[in-house]
Formats: structure tokens, sequence, C-alpha cells
């Protein structure tokens, strides 16, 4: 049983090494991917609510023709900032700024967004909603990278 202990001390102590890197590298793919996808129209399946979201956050000002191509150098920017760690202050703010505009369908589009207002979520729902762990990711990232995680190991008995 003790051989057990040991074998998941070095697991555990892996994780909390490569952890925060592998979560930053992950967002990094996650936004680098699908941001690229909308510089294809048709390809992203977000692409429709998006523009329409863009639409009236806007205005009517950025029309769907614009629209695309600047989420999608904005996703992929955030994306390039996650997987390389350069300037991740800025992608963070960048990040969130562009969370605000994907929430912003739940309240706008709210018969598209969910089957039952608010308890169950349309696959468009799904999709807005699993951004909270991508909000969180970059709170951490970016707390990890400011050297503002502070340990506390529990002691060894």
């Amino acid at each position: 049983m003790h051989r057990l202990y040991v074998i998941e001390d070095k697991i555990i102590d892996w994780m909390a090494v490569n952890g925060i890197y592998l979560l930053r590298i992950s967002v990094g793919i996650i936004f680098f991917w699908f941001g690229f996808q909308k510089y294809f129209p048709g390809i992203s399946s977000a692409e429709d609510i998006a523009t329409r979201t863009i639409d009236v956050l806007s205005f009517g000002i950025v029309q769907a023709p614009y629209s695309m191509p600047i989420l999608a150098t904005w996703e992929t920017l955030i994306g390039l900032g996650f997987l390389t760690g350069k300037y991740l202050r800025v992608t963070v703010i960048l990040l969130y700024m562009q969370m605000v505009g994907t929430i912003f369908p739940l309240f706008v589009f709210p018969e598209e967004t969910f089957y039952m207002v608010p308890f169950v979520p349309s696959i468009e729902g799904q999709y807005i909603l699993k951004n909270i762990i991508l909000i969180t990711a970059a709170m951490v990232i970016l707390a990890w990278d400011q050297g503002r995680i502070i340990s506390k190991r529990k002691s060894k008995d």
C-alpha cells in the first residue's frame, strides 16, 4: 500500500509542475482552433448566432461580412497569446472582452439558447455556458503567470 502512495505522490507532483502549463496550452488550442474556423464562411457552428450578436452589440454598425473576420482575428490572437505565453495580461483582457459578447446571447436570444429558461440550455446555450470554465482558467493562468498563486501544502504525516 505504501508503494501506491509513493506513485500517487509522484503523479500529483507531476500535475502540480505541469498542470497550469497544460491548461494554458489547452485554452490556447481551443481559441486558436475555433477562431481560425471563423475565417472560412459556413464552417463555424457559432457563425449565425455570433454574427447576430455582434450586430446587436454594435447597434448594426458591424455587419455580418465584417464581424466574422474580426471575431476570427480576435479569437485567434487570444489562442496565440495562450499558446506562446506572451502578453498574457493583454490576452486575458481580450478573452474577458470576448466573453461578454459570448454570454450576451443568453439574454438577447433566450429562445435559442434555452429550451426552458434558465434551467435547460439548448446546444447553443451549452456551448455558451461552458465558457465559465474558460473564464476561470484564464483567471488561474494569469495569477500563476504573475506569481500570485499561493501554495498551501498539507504537512505529511
